[in-house]
């Protein structure tokens, strides 16, 4: 999901805060204590907010007590666990609590903290039978569901996750945590009718969070209407909601739609780079540059692209770094990309028919004809080639030739312009063999 911060735990959650807060009793959850315990627990709860050293002293000599007559009660266990969690003592708050839920099972405070200490290490797993085991003794709190939703989230779980962010939601129904983890469940999960439905309310709730609209814009595209998507953004650069993610994402829209005035336009809006475009992105805009006969930018972004390009881009790259070369009319080379892009893809019609093309400026003849000749036999090249070896072939005044494979090229795609030459060729192939006579 592009909106929603999908990318960090819920901002939601604070576990600190709700640890510190779970230091009060749940009576029908909770352990029993003696009178003589009561007032030690007030005590040491008194004490852990402004004296938490000598809480802790004080707590773990109640449960380390050789001499104790009878185990105490796991409620301190639960009251030590919370002061090492604050303090940042982890592996030993850990402990605590466990020790809670094992002398205790229906202790509900201390599945929680348990959860929530979990969780925020991001150890999800065990998270989730914590955080289960506390809605199964009765919490209801927002937090708790929320928190589970998201473990069940992270551990590849979308059925578990939805129903636990709906629940956190009927306790809490503005919550934009939870709203924004049910909505990555259902993007995820490619529902995107119900996405669009929470969308709509999100943004109309929302109106200036723009990766709400660029989310949007993301499933009309992922659904098959581009068009929707451009009007989308483009009420966001409008009103002033747009960001340089949405310019860019509509910028890329219009360059899908063959729209390169319009998309040269955005990207002039926003500061340019590689890494924020991303390989594909980047390169279609280099090609639009070149077609601007915007050179200099076009090598820059290129270069950035070149840097760190992928495997999967890299073909891509070396076809666009042709191009500009060859734009450039850096005909040696345009030739050396090509030969290394054959290397990859050696049935690569448009850049044999490139490669050919770069041979004839070179004056290499003899190498562009087989170039071309071999283009003949690609789905992409057969017709340019064809076209090609016709000029060559009526360059050398071999008109036959010429006429046949222009014929051939017509043949594969009617065009008045290729039709008024090949007029011309036999009017002079005709004129040739009068005087021959």
């Amino acid at each position: 999901m592009q909106g929603g911060d999908g990318s960090h735990r819920s901002r939601n959650l604070n576990p600190k805060r709700i640890i510190n807060e779970s230091k009060g009793f749940l009576k029908e959850r909770e352990p029993d204590l003696s009178a003589e315990e009561s007032a030690l627990y007030e005590r040491a709860s008194e004490m852990q907010a402004a004296q938490p050293a000598l809480a802790r002293q004080l707590l773990e000599g109640i449960v380390n007590d050789p001499k104790a007559s009878k185990p105490p009660s796991p409620a301190f266990d639960l009251l030590l666990g919370n002061i090492y969690y604050i303090s940042g003592a982890l592996d030993k708050a850990e402990a605590s609590y466990l020790k809670a839920t094992s002398h205790h099972p229906t202790f509900l405070r201390a599945w929680v903290d348990l959860g929530i200490l979990y969780y925020g290490q991001e150890r999800y797993q065990k998270a989730i039978p914590c955080y289960t085991e506390a809605v199964t003794l009765g919490a209801r709190e927002s937090t708790t569901f929320g928190a589970l939703a998201e473990c069940l989230e992270k551990t590849g779980d979308p059925i578990g996750a939805e129903i636990g962010y709906i629940q956190a939601l009927a306790s809490d129904p503005g919550n934009v945590g939870w709203s924004n983890g049910l909505l990555r469940v259902y993007l995820a999960e490619k529902q995107y009718p119900r996405a669009e439905v929470m969308l709509r309310n999100l943004i109309h709730e929302h109106p200036s969070e723009a990766d709400y609209w660029l989310t949007y814009a993301n499933i009309m595209v992922a659904t098959g209407r581009k068009l929707e998507a451009i009007a989308l953004l483009e009420q966001t650069l409008a009103t002033g909601v747009a960001g340089d993610k949405e310019i860019a994402e509509l910028a890329g829209l219009y360059a899908d739609e063959q729209l390169s005035a319009e998309a040269l336009a955005c990207y002039a809006k926003i500061k340019i780079s590689a890494q924020t475009l991303g390989e594909a992105r980047s390169l279609q805009l280099v090609r639009m540059m070149i077609a601007d006969s915007e050179w200099e930018n076009a090598q820059s972004l290129l270069d950035q692209v070149g840097a760190e390009v992928s495997g999967e881009h890299r073909r891509e790259f070396l076809e666009t770094e042709a191009e500009l070369l060859m734009a450039r009319q850096q005909w040696a080379p345009a030739r050396k990309v090509l030969e290394e892009l054959l290397g990859w893809d050696p049935m690569n019609g448009r850049a044999l028919v490139s490669l050919g093309r770069a041979d004839v400026e070179l004056g290499d003849e003899a190498h562009a004809t087989l170039a071309f000749e071999a283009a003949e036999h690609t789905k992409d090249g057969v017709r340019p080639a064809h076209i090609e070896l016709a000029n060559l072939e009526l360059k050398n005044r071999h008109f036959e030739k010429s006429v046949s494979h222009l014929e051939t090229a017509i043949a594969l795609e009617k065009n008045p312009d290729l039709e008024d030459i090949l007029t011309r060729v036999r009017t002079l192939l005709s004129n040739d063999a009068s005087q021959a006579m």
